[in-house]
């Protein structure tokens, strides 16, 4: 499988941003995701390129949006790569990262706008970008989140969530966001 590079996946959010302000925004969110992800690479037999290529294409659905559900993101950036021809393996890095993992109940029971599958984390690097993209948010302004701001947040989808992010935090262990949140100016909440 040929992984894109920077640059090109770079030149895909500009193709697909709608405007200057939302590629700013999701593309920096991406590559903060990226840097989140890398700390995580010691010691885990992963693929690092992967993961790299993984974060820095997640949000790629985002461009999508209209006044529809956010949840929608993750399904349209998959669509989207599709018709860009990159394999499954890259695709679902858009359609697997949403929350801690969308299960098939989790569409049917909340009534969400995709199709009802399982969006759940198949490989060690999916579960790793999904991990990353729970500590920085999109929100205006931008935030870092830290581990208990992020697991009283998922709690509102149930107990489920919580229990699953924290089996993550487990795994992987809390990222320094310190040095981030200095170089980018976003507070850690």
């Amino acid at each position: 499988m040929e992984i894109p590079t920077d640059r090109e996946i770079r030149a895909l959010h500009r193709d697909h941003a709608p405007s200057r302000s939302s590629f700013e925004l999701v593309y920096e969110h991406c590559r903060l995701v990226c840097s989140v992800a890398s700390q995580f690479f010691a010691g885990l037999d992963i693929d690092a390129d992967l993961v790299r290529a993984g974060a820095l294409l997640h949000d790629i659905g985002v461009y999508r949006l209209d006044s529809t559900a956010y949840v929608r993101h993750g399904v349209l950036g998959h669509a989207v790569l599709a018709s860009l021809g990159f394999p499954v393996e890259i695709c679902r890095f858009a359609s697997c990262h949403t929350g801690v993992g969308i299960t098939r109940e989790d569409v049917v029971r909340q009534a969400l706008p995709i199709p009802v599958d399982d969006y759940l984390p198949r490989t060690p690097e999916e579960e790793l970008v999904l991990y990353a993209d729970k500590f920085h948010s999109k929100r205006r302004p931008p935030v870092f989140l830290s581990g208990d701001t992020y697991a009283a947040e998922v709690g509102r989808f149930g107990a489920d969530k919580v229990t699953r992010f924290a089996a993550l935090r487990e795994r992987y262990g809390d990222p320094s966001l310190d040095a981030l949140s200095r170089a980018t100016g976003y507070a850690v909440v």
